[in-house]
């Protein structure tokens, strides 16, 4: 093969790589119909495909261990996840926008795997200095939120806007820079593996991600 076929064939698997990967980013029920979901690594949520037991694994990037408040006044940390699959989110009680719709859209999340003990729900306030414990508290039972599957969470608001960006890249998908105190705002949800990996990013709006995210943590469950 002369130097010239070599180049246009080398251009070919490019271009199909390519294409078959936007196609996974894109809609991952063709991707996963084997049972599998990707893993995130890193802000731009590139999906990696690896078996779970392949060792490379291990060197992915995972959640690291953190500390906040429940709307029951519990301290929660990174343990109060150990061994689950999670949905994560970041919100303010008082937010006239997206947050209603998010919240309606967590609480099916909650209502779909309410009975499932190995999945649980984690919404992070961004205005934690005015989202103290009674108000998280009146908050979720209004919006009929069970504390035994879905911790509203407050504290230390460097803490919080760490983790959403740094530790969940919730707004690094959009290409965004901001400054570290600069307002937190964005309405993804990430799904969470019981090993602390990221397996998925969604539009916390929009339905049809929802029902993704659904079948999703389905693949989670009755993954070995």
């Amino acid at each position: 093969m002369n130097s010239t076929m070599k180049t246009l064939n080398w251009i070919f698997n490019l271009v199909l790589g390519s294409m078959l990967l936007f196609a996974c980013t894109q809609e991952k029920t063709k991707c996963n119909h084997l049972g599998k979901l990707p893993y995130y690594n890193e802000a731009s949520f590139t999906p990696i495909w690896l078996e779970k037991n392949d060792k490379k694994v291990h060197e992915l990037h995972r959640i690291r261990p953190f500390q906040l408040i429940n709307q029951n006044g519990e301290i929660i940390s990174d343990k109060t996840f150990e061994g689950k699959i999670y949905v994560t989110d970041f919100f303010f009680t008082s937010c006239p926008g997206i947050c209603p719709k998010m919240t309606a859209n967590m609480k099916i999340l909650q209502d779909t795997f309410l009975h499932e003990e190995d999945f649980l729900l984690l919404s992070h306030s961004v205005t934690p200095s005015r989202d103290s414990v009674p108000v998280l508290k009146k908050y979720a039972t209004n919006k009929g939120i069970l504390s035994e599957k879905w911790h509203l969470a407050t504290g230390n608001q460097e803490e919080i806007y760490n983790l959403g960006r740094q530790v969940y890249f919730v707004e690094e998908d959009l290409g965004l820079a901001k400054e570290a105190d600069e307002f937190l705002h964005t309405e993804n949800f990430v799904l969470i593996d019981k090993n602390k990996h990221i397996r998925g990013i969604y539009n916390g709006l929009n339905k049809t991600a929802i029902q993704q995210l659904i079948k999703d943590v389905k693949t989670l469950i009755a993954e070995k």
